[in-house]
């Protein structure tokens, strides 16, 4: 695209002006991204083209730089555009994806499997040693030469040919898998006009579903599958044919029907297998653990029998005592897959005199944001300040500028979206504008989010927050201190760019505060009154923690066995996508197989969300966070001492470092693998 047919109304082809360069979201267009992302193709395509031509010998200047800053304009385009896909999917994004993406791959392809800026980066390689680089530069080198190599630098023509085009077809299907979730989710729609079946129901859930009616022009209460009305109709609702009815449509959402996942399961989980194979890996497993902690399947294998074993039996305890429960209380001790939440949470009120319910009130979302930000104060010096002159892509977004509370400096923008929409994909998660490190010819400070699809307020009511809500919000809020605190020089290495089994440590051990009346006392206050959270719902809260730890063990468990059933096994012969998975986690069921449901189709996590042969890294990075966590209680909840070690050796310094390195710096040994088991009470 030459600079005379460029539209000079696109947002991306001027500065932005927002305080400190924030992403313009409020120019933003649908017609916007694909020239943007084009031109920014084109920009860098001529400086690969003069890399490529550089008779000089190669330095990390004149071609790891070259090749680390090459695509700046296409990435924040880029980046700009696949966040909103997840966030806010107006009409035609998803379209737009499908054509964009195998763009994209096509690029990475075109230089990861270009022999001539190959040579260049294997030369810098290979004299690395003796270029005088600093421990980044050389890190830097090292994971760009691997990346080459891990994606097909030295194949032959004819296999870089069939890998590119495996690449491209990939990038169709992916998009493709999450964009039948969400048309799956938002088709279902369950119209209620009876008052007597919402018994049980959250008063804040009654009011959403019939604003949702409202909304539609109906009368009574209209219900779908947004996380925060499945969760509480599972949980609270007394008819048991409302619970039935969620319970069979959430778990068969795109499996049949007009947004049936089937085809994209098998087609993405036999590329991804091809492409291993073509790459020298026996598995898709093996290439991904390749440059993981785990480091082989074998490893993941025996890391989670160990806690299979200890998870398994306790799960089938935690079961037998829901359904010993449900039969006292009726006659029948029958449990199916829609009664299991609700009696288990019948179970906790009774064992602990704790009602979920009865914590709501003291979790109002604004002082839960306002607690979150005092953890990061206490622990790590930051301040937050909500800024209102910061654009953004929807009313509901808030945006925050954080900085170091004892020298004033700018450290990030923290962007926050609470509420579901159904533009919006379900879930939660943490992502990045702008990552930190070098854009622009200069080291600059992050941009990050997080998106959660949280209880909404209602006219009568603030958005209240049930204690997963809660801890939820903690976690993504860990992946946001990773991102806003990073230190580093180049983006690649910068922020949550790391082995993705350890990504998970900064976040899962935000949630140990969660059940720590120290932590609680900072922002648990009556909605209403102020008053702050009665000792004794601290004290439930606390000795409620290992509640159903078997169960709640095994099921992630489930999940991780399932991925790697996916991506570790050959599957090139599968044709039955229910068959393949009833025969990967037979032996984990503790209840019984809805007909008609499956879990492989909605499984966005490992088929769109990064997590392919590595969704293990939960539970992995739960011993780190487990063990680490030790370490706050030996030194103090909010000892700065080690919270400046865990600033200074995990949250700052990105995948400059190898984890176990870091860790080992951190912590001052390796972890203790019993240290989960020891704190979910599992330890034998």
């Amino acid at each position: 695209m030459s600079p005379a047919s460029m539209d000079v109304t696109n947002p991306f082809y001027k500065p932005f002006r927002a305080p400190h360069e924030a992403l313009p979201f409020d120019q933003f267009k649908l017609e916007h991204f694909a020239p943007a992302i084009e031109r920014g193709l084109e920009l860098a395509k001529g400086r690969l083209d003069v890399l490529r031509k550089d008779a000089s010998p190669a330095t990390f200047e004149n071609s790891l730089l070259v090749l680390e800053t090459c695509d700046e304009e296409a990435s924040i385009a880029a980046e700009a555009f696949f966040n909103l896909l997840s966030a806010h999917a107006v009409e035609g994004m998803h379209a737009l994806a499908a054509e964009l993406s195998p763009k994209l791959a096509d690029f990475s392809s075109d230089i990861y499997l270009d022999s001539a800026i190959f040579a260049r980066i294997r030369e810098v390689h290979d004299k690395r040693h003796s270029l005088g680089l600093n421990a980044e530069q050389l890190r830097l080198v090292e994971r760009t030469f691997l990346r080459f190599r891990r994606n097909g630098a030295l194949l032959d023509e004819t296999a870089k040919a069939r890998l590119r085009a495996i690449d491209q077809e990939l990038a169709s299907l992916g998009p493709a898998y999450s964009e039948n979730i969400l048309k799956a989710t938002n088709a279902f729609e369950l119209h209620v006009t009876d008052a007597a079946r919402l018994e049980g129901l959250p008063e804040s859930v009654r009011e959403s579903t019939a604003e949702a009616a409202r909304k539609k022009g109906k009368d009574g209460w209209l219900f779908g599958l947004q996380i925060p009305v499945y969760m509480a109709v599972m949980t609270h609702a007394r008819d048991r044919e409302l619970r039935e009815q969620i319970s069979r449509a959430y778990a068969s959402r795109a499996f049949g029907g007009e947004f049936d996942n089937q085809v994209n399961v098998l087609g993405i989980a036999r590329l991804r297998l091809e492409r291993a194979r073509l790459l020298g890996y026996a598995t898709h497993a093996d290439y991904v653990l390749e440059d993981r902690m785990a480091e082989k399947p074998e490893r993941v294998s025996k890391f989670l029998e160990r806690l299979i074993a200890a998870c398994r039996p306790a799960a089938e305890r935690d079961v037998a005592k829901v359904a010993e429960f449900k039969a006292a209380k009726t006659g029948d001790g029958t449990l199916k897959a829609w009664d299991f939440l609700f009696w288990s949470e019948r179970l906790k009120e009774e064992k602990y005199s704790l009602n979920e319910e009865e914590l709501r009130p003291y979790f109002k979302l604004e002082n839960v944001i306002e607690g979150v930000f005092e953890h990061a104060r206490r622990l790590y010096g930051l301040s937050f300040l909500q800024v209102r002159d910061v654009p953004v892509y929807h009313p509901d977004v808030r945006v925050y500028e954080v900085s170091d509370e004892a020298t004033g400096n700018f450290v990030g923008l923290f962007y926050a979206d609470f509420f579901p929409r159904p533009e919006k994909r379900n879930g939660a998660w943490m992502t990045a504008y702008r990552e930190q490190g070098y854009f622009g010819g200069r080291v600059r400070r992050p941009h990050i989010g997080i998106v959660c699809n949280f209880t909404k307020p209602t006219e009568s009511k603030p958005s209240l927050l049930t204690l997963d809500e809660v801890e939820t919000l903690f976690h993504e809020f860990g992946h946001a201190l990773h991102g806003l605190l990073s230190d580093c020089t180049y983006r690649s290495l910068a922020g949550t760019n790391v082995s993705w089994d350890f990504v998970e440590l900064p976040s899962q051990i935000m949630e140990n505060w969660v059940q720590e009346k120290e932590a609680l006392d900072l922002y648990a206050r009556h909605y209403e009154t102020g008053a702050p959270i009665p000792v004794e719902l601290t004290e439930k809260i606390k000795a409620s923690a290992n509640y159903l730890a078997g169960y709640s063990g095994l099921r992630q468990l489930t999940f991780a066995s399932l991925d790697m059933a996916w991506h570790g096994t050959d599957v090139s012969a599968v044709k039955d996508v229910p068959a393949f998975e009833d025969e990967a986690i037979a032996r984990f069921r503790v209840l019984e197989k809805v007909p008609g449901t499956n879990q492989s189709c909605g499984f966005s996590h490992i088929f769109d969300g990064g997590y392919s042969a590595g969704y293990y890294s939960y539970k992995w990075a739960e011993v780190l966070d487990a063990d680490a966590f030790e370490f706050f209680r030996e030194k103090g909840l909010f000892s700065r001492e080690v919270a400046e070690r865990f600033r200074d050796h995990i949250l700052s310094r990105g995948g400059t470092e190898p984890p176990m390195d870091l860790y080992k710096k951190f912590r001052g040994r390796e972890p203790d693998p019993d240290a989960l088991l020891r704190r979910d009470g599992l330890l034998g």
